[in-house]
């Protein structure tokens, strides 16, 4: 019995839960987004309020992300300023937590690159949340798949290769993100480091 329990809750906690709530005003979700649940992202759009409670997959690749992220701002000798999942908001418009996000440069409010890990909701339509926000570059890791969007005439549209990391395209960071979830991120790292 205790065995069954156990592997009930490491099957539970690789996965993402969501929960959504449409026809919500910008208090409501404000007054949701300051419960402070703990490691959840929070956004509203059109009145829909999500939560997703990320699971360890999940975090283990973002977490990766991040590290390739500073890695190369490191060896590029880039300025950067990570953001994590600050709250981004346009109020009553739209609200968003990005898994982890970056400025470069200099600290600003918005950041120039936002990351989302897509398991079981968001996906390409947050791309209409974060055109509001004003973000210019979006990296979405879905289906064992890393594709990179930039703000062109106001929308966005999907490219090869970051604005703000040049060199890095998508093809080369889907090959290291693709294991995050077996190998070591030291090991991830040095190679990545090794290629750039």
């Amino acid at each position: 019995m205790l065995q069954e329990l156990i592997t009930n809750f490491e099957a539970y906690s690789q996965k993402d839960q969501t929960y959504s709530v449409a026809e919500l005003t910008w208090d409501e979700y404000e007054a949701i987004a300051n419960l402070n649940i703990s490691k959840s992202r929070i956004s509203f759009y059109n009145g829909v309020v999500t939560v997703l409670s990320p699971g360890l997959n999940h975090e283990v690749i973002k977490e990766l992300i991040g590290i390739l992220i500073e890695a190369y701002c490191e060896q590029k000798d880039l300025i950067y300023y990570p953001m994590g999942s600050t709250t981004l908001k346009k109020p009553p418009l739209v609200g968003k937590e990005p898994d982890t996000s970056y400025s470069f440069g200099n600290r600003k409010q918005i950041p120039d690159l936002a990351v989302e890990i897509v398991f079981s909701s968001g996906g390409i339509n947050d791309l209409e949340k974060y055109q509001l926000l004003g973000v210019e570059e979006v990296w979405f890791w879905q289906d064992n798949q890393l594709s990179i969007y930039l703000i062109d005439n106001n929308n966005f549209r999907q490219v090869s290769s970051s604005k703000n990391l040049p060199g890095l395209n998508s093809q080369l960071l889907t090959g290291f993100i693709d294991r995050a979830l077996q190998e070591s991120p030291l090991l991830l790292k040095k190679e990545f480091l090794r290629q750039i």
